[in-house]
């Protein structure tokens, strides 16, 4: 049984494991567009369309890195689960609680992924597009849509970096306030299949001391 459970949470866990997904594989996914399609056909009339352009071609990859984004917390308490399941949980009842956490750990994803993956399509023109205009001239957007020069590729994998930490960064400020009460629901629901205590609840803060009436200063003793 033991054997059976593991080899289950094993297979669940391959099967959210997050990839790595990087924004610059623009070039991997514009491969299914027809190379030999003229430029003419493919460029917009200003550099803002261009750009609009470009974003759309790489939306897939926006869109994992986002779900990569989401997943990512999930998979580190599968991995503490899957732990714990072996040394918490009596043999006899591995199997029922590994079913009950993979439901808490469905119920978080089916609710956080499209709410990160959505958000991090609307941000994707204020950052990784506001990037590309800064860093890319109308010729070289036209260039890099009709994927018909290997320089311009190169530059554009360069900016990998860049792209991912700009949306990264603003993405996750934005969602923060949203996912994090559902992180800690999945926390709690699957410590409370693992029979572990409930978190203590966070102290409110002290209130602020009742300011004092300033004293008048002492008057000099008269000599």
């Amino acid at each position: 049984m033991a054997t059976v459970t593991a080899c289950n949470m094993c297979l669940f866990h391959r099967k959210f494991e997050m990839k790595k997904w990087i924004l610059v594989s623009l070039l991997a996914l514009a491969t299914s567009v027809q190379a030999q399609v003229p430029v003419q056909t493919l460029a917009p009339a200003t550099k803002k369309d261009l750009v609009t352009k470009v974003l759309q071609l790489q939306q897939s990859a926006i869109e994992q890195s986002a779900q990569a984004l989401a997943e990512q917390p999930a998979m580190q308490m599968m991995q503490q689960a899957g732990m714990a399941l072996q040394t918490r949980v009596p043999p006899e009842k591995r199997e029922a609680v590994a079913k009950a956490i993979q439901a808490e750990v469905k119920k978080y994803l089916d609710q956080a992924v499209p709410l990160v993956r959505e958000r991090a399509v609307d941000l994707a023109p204020t950052t990784i597009g506001t990037l590309l205009e800064e860093k890319f001239n109308e010729a070289e957007l036209k260039q890099l849509i009709g994927i018909i020069e290997s320089p311009v590729n190169r530059k554009f994998q360069q900016m990998g970096g860049d792209m991912q930490r700009v949306l990264m960064d603003k993405l996750v400020a934005d969602t923060r306030g949203a996912v994090e009460p559902k992180v800690k629901t999945l926390e709690a629901a699957i410590g409370k299949q693992l029979g572990l205590p409930a978190p203590a609840p966070a102290a409110p803060a002290p209130a602020p001391a009742a300011s004092k009436a300033a004293k008048p200063p002492a008057k000099a003793a008269s000599k």
